[in-house]
Order: structure tokens, then sequence, then C-alpha cells
């Protein structure tokens, strides 16, 4: 059996690499374009930062060591440029000599991954304009920043690797801003969760220019203005485009392949294109979500590995299956973590699905172990079934960990409410008694049981102020003072028993303190002495936290100046 993949890393890499495992006696060949067959595309930002100081860490193997230990034969600088499926075979350039010639297969792996997303836009070719997603672009970077020493930089595009690149120049000394149309960074986290995100950004000086729609780039005084629609330009040293892939498949389309979204390769289960024998795998293919069961596109190098291993499997006569990608990410963000699996509420809603949540701000580990840290974790779940559908937290230590019990828990089926029977290795310097992810399940519990009413942050500002209702703060005097919701009035949750006369009966109450908590307690007070009381998810800190991000971003918007020198509008 004669296999032939093109393109190397995740799951080309893989996929040879399991074939070989399963069937001594295979030839495979993988042709990739690049000069680089197996490295770690989620290191090249820290490279550039010189968190990651050699360059040749980041080569996870090279064509010598994989025909060394695989017997797989590494054709690097090769390009594919054709597909022939009635034939079998596929045309091949050799990039250093000019050579052209056609290799035949038995098995043909697809797995060419996606390019960085470039738009046809005036001035994308001049030369302090680069993209970032290979080895190459990597050093390019590098050399332009060690050579020219730039003070600058504007990231056009706020997802993962803009987020990472910003955090490594900023480390560098240099001055950063990020633009992009959307009004927030990160789309898998919603908008409140991701104003946790922009805050941490702004603490350490990167300036966020968000809801502004770049429409070219120009030099001009050595450096690159960046054309905004309806405002005035950014200027900067360099310019780096990070505002998303698209799935490098032109030679599927050719081919006759069937595409999906964005031209993506249309894959059944068994990673199987349209085309016998033919398969892919990798940031190319168009998967099934595996919590909404869409179509999607996921840029992530777990799946592209799962999916290479499956590939493998059938290939040497298995039947395995790709079980849909859940989009479960993390990403440092300085000092902080922020996580995400599953669907956020924004996409819950718009799949057409009847989704609640529960926020809370839990420690990361028990409170009188020293060292403790807030997180907010944000869980997503389906109404009346309690179907767990997704989770967000930003935090610092522990994120990581609670996020990946989250993700088993979604995958394995289970019910919000059965969050709380889970049995998680506790010790104070870890976790607490109460695990985060047990509080959310406690929460969604009550939820369920008619316990727990809520009220969230969209109801803010609909909330009658005519006395229809009670607005009631259940924080310390102190904290009131020191910022409050207009409307509300205060009573602390330990003198709320003794002055009950205060709050008139037959009239909804709705309660907020600094975390949920203490509301949740003076609700239980309240519910126990005849009133009807409603909860506020995330508390006063989650709400002002959303608000002042709120108003950072319309400010950012409006003010038309250079925003690497207006601390007004983007205040370190």
């Amino acid at each position: 059996m004669k296999v032939v993949i093109v393109g190397g890393v995740a799951g080309g890499a893989t996929a040879a690499a399991r074939i070989r495992r399963l069937d001594e006696a295979a030839e495979i060949i993988v042709f990739e374009r690049s000069g680089y067959v197996s490295y770690a595309n989620c290191g090249l930002p820290y490279y550039i930062g010189g968190v990651i100081a050699d360059s040749e860490e980041l080569t996870l193997q090279t064509p010598e060591s994989f025909y060394s230990r695989f017997r797989v034969a590494m054709k690097v600088r090769h390009e594919v440029t054709g597909i022939h499926p009635e034939r079998k075979t596929v045309s091949v350039k050799n990039l250093e000599t000019g050579e052209e010639f056609e290799e035949g297969y038995d098995k043909l792996i697809l797995s060419p991954g996606a390019k960085p997303t470039q738009p046809r836009l005036p001035g994308t070719g001049i030369s302090k304009l680069f993209t970032l997603r290979t080895v190459e672009d990597t050093l390019r970077i590098k050399e332009h920043i060690d050579r020219h020493h730039p003070k600058s930089a504007i990231l056009a595009g706020g997802g993962f690797i803009g987020l990472e690149l910003a955090e490594n120049l900023r480390e560098l000394g240099m001055e950063v801003a990020i633009v992009q149309r959307p009004k927030q960074l990160m789309s898998p986290f919603d908008a409140d969760m991701a104003a946790m995100i922009h805050g941490e950004m702004r603490r350490h000086g990167v300036r966020l220019v968000l809801g502004q729609t770049v429409e070219g780039f120009a030099e001009k005084g050595g450096g690159v203005d960046v054309l905004l629609k309806d405002n005035a330009p950014l200027h900067a040293d360099m310019v780096v485009l990070a505002i998303g892939v698209t799935p490098d498949t032109a030679l599927a389309k050719e081919a006759g392949l069937e595409l999906g979204i964005k031209d993506s390769i249309v894959v059944n289960s068994r990673m199987e294109t349209s085309v016998p024998d033919i398969y892919a795998a990798g940031d190319a293919v168009q998967v099934k979500h595996s919590v909404t069961g869409q179509d999607v596109l996921l840029s992530l190098a777990g799946p592209a590995n799962k999916q290479g291993r499956i590939i493998a499997d059938n290939i040497c006569g298995g039947d395995s299956r790709y079980a849909g990608s859940q989009g479960s990410s993390v990403i440092k963000v300085f000092d902080m973590t922020a996580a995400v699996t599953g669907i956020n509420e924004t996409h819950g809603r718009k799949a057409g699905l009847d989704v609640d949540t529960v926020i809370l701000s839990p420690m990361s580990h028990a409170g009188y172990y020293p060292g403790g840290r807030v997180m907010t974790m944000k869980v997503v779940f389906e109404k009346g079934t309690y179907r767990l559908l997704g989770a967000q937290i930003v935090g610092y230590e522990g994120v990581d960990k609670r996020i990946d019990v989250l993700a088993t828990a979604i995958h394995a089926g289970m019910k919000a409410t059965e969050l709380k029977d889970l049995d998680l290795a506790y010790a104070p310097p870890y976790s607490s008694a109460k695990d985060p992810v047990n509080m959310a399940g406690f929460m969604i519990d009550n939820i369920a049981g008619g316990i727990l009413k809520q009220w969230h942050l969209e109801d803010v500002d609909a909330l009658p102020r005519d006395g229809s209702v009670t607005l009631l703060d259940a924080r310390t005097a102190g904290e009131y003072a020191r910022g409050h919701i207009r409307g509300f009035r205060n009573i602390p949750v330990d003198e709320l028993r003794e002055r009950l006369a205060e709050i008139e009966k037959g009239k909804p109450v709705y309660v907020i303190c600094q975390s949920g908590l203490r509301s949740y307690i003076a609700c239980r007070i309240l519910e126990g002495q005849g009133y009807e009381a409603y909860n506020f998810s995330g508390g006063f800190r989650f709400y002002d936290a959303v608000r002042n991000d709120r108003r950072l971003v319309e400010s950012a918007a409006d003010c038309g100046m250079d925003i690497l020198h207006n601390a007004e509008c983007c205040p370190k």
C-alpha cells in the first residue's frame, strides 16, 4: 500500500506516524510546501517574544528524524500542484530545483491546513505588513524586529494569535494596539466574559480599537498607516494581519471534491472525502460541532491530531470515527488564563437553543490557604433538559483544570445538575471542599428545584424604577458607597431579617451583592418570609467590569485619534 500525504504538521505528520505503527510495509510519502514538516504552530508568538529562545525548539521533527524513526519519506519544499483522482496521482513541484513530476498513490491524505485570511484591501503587499502562520512567517517577523527595533505595532484581529502576539510584543517593550471590526476580542467567549480579557489587555498597556473597519494600509513616515472607515488612520512601525484563517483548499476544489463552509473540505465521520481513497484532516476540513450538530470550522491542534490518527486507522483496515469538535481551548493573557469549551450563550441562542446560564466567582483554592485568586465561571445549559452546553472561565490558577473537567462532562453527556455529584480532588493548595465545578452544579440544581430564581445583566436597564419592584443591594454600606446600580437601595444581608419591614410585600425583589453569594442568602431569607426574590447572576463585581469595558470600547471607537498615544480613551 502506498500512501501520499499532502501537508505535514498536526494532521499529516500524525497520520504518517500512526500508519507506520499499524503497517510496517506501507510506503508513505509526505509532501510539505514549507521547509518544516512538523512544528509547533502554537509556540510561534512565544519565539517572537523570546520566551522560546531557540528556533529549533519549534521543530518537533525534521525530515531526517522522521525517516530515522518511522521510515517515512518527508519531502519538504515540495508543493503538490494538482490532484488527479481518475488516475490516482498528484502533480508535484520541487520548489528548490523546479523539477515537476507525478506521484501515484493508493490512498491520499490531504492536510493542507489553512492560510491567513488576506483581505482585498489597498496596501496589503507593503513590506512592513506581516502575517503569522508558519515558521517562515515567524522568522521574518523576528528578523525584522531584531534588525529594525520597531517601537510600535498594530495587530489587525483579536483572536488567539492576535492576543498571544500582543502579549509577546509588549514584553519586548513595544507599544501595541489591536484593531478589528467586532466590538469584542475572542469570539468563542460571550461579550460579558470577554470584558475581563479586555481589562487584562488594557492593564498591560495594549490599546484596543474595537468596532472599527480597516479599509487599507499605506506606507508613511517610515511606518504603516492603518486606514479606518469613518475615522482617522492609526500609525505604527509595523502591522501584523491576524484576522483569521481560510481553508487552503484550492487543490481540492480543482479536483472536484465536495466543499462546504468557506470552501472547506466536506468529510464524513471516517474523515473520507467525497472522492474514494482520498481523506482529509485539520484546519481545511468541515466538521460537526459535537454540542449543536451543526457544520463548523474549528482551527485547533487537538482535533487535527485526532483526525490524522482516525484516518490512519481507517486506511489500515480499522473503523475509527470522529465524534465532532467541541472547541475546547485555553489561552494565556498576560497574568490571566482564559478558557472555553462547548458553545457560549450567544452561539446557543443563534443555534435556536433555549439556554440559561449561571455565573459565579469562586476562589481558585481554599480561601484560608494563602495565594487564592478569584476566577469567573459562566456555565451554559439548556432550559428544561439541563443539558450541559458549554462553559467559559477567566481567572488565574486552576482555570485549565476546571475547563477540562467541564469539557469531559459535556463529552460524557452529563446534565448540568450532575456537576454537583462529581468527586473531585481536594487539598487546600489546589481546591476547596466544594470545588468551583461542584458549585456551578449546586446553583443549577437550585434552579431546577425552584430554589434559585435569577436575573441577568441584560435585565439591568429594563428593571422598572417606578416602585413596582424592590431593587435591593445586599452588600455592606461601604461597598455600596463605592459604587452601585441606579435605583438600588442598600440593606446589608446581615441586617436583612431585622429590617424586613422596610421592604414592601407583594412586590418582586431583585437582589445583588458583590459576587452573588450574599444576595442568594438574602433571597432565601426573603423567600422564607413570603417574598418573591430574584438573585443577580454574577454579582456587582461582574456587572462593573462589563459596564466599564463597554464604556471604554465605545469611547475608543469614537476617539478618532492615534490610539498608540491616546491614554484617555485606552488607559493602561
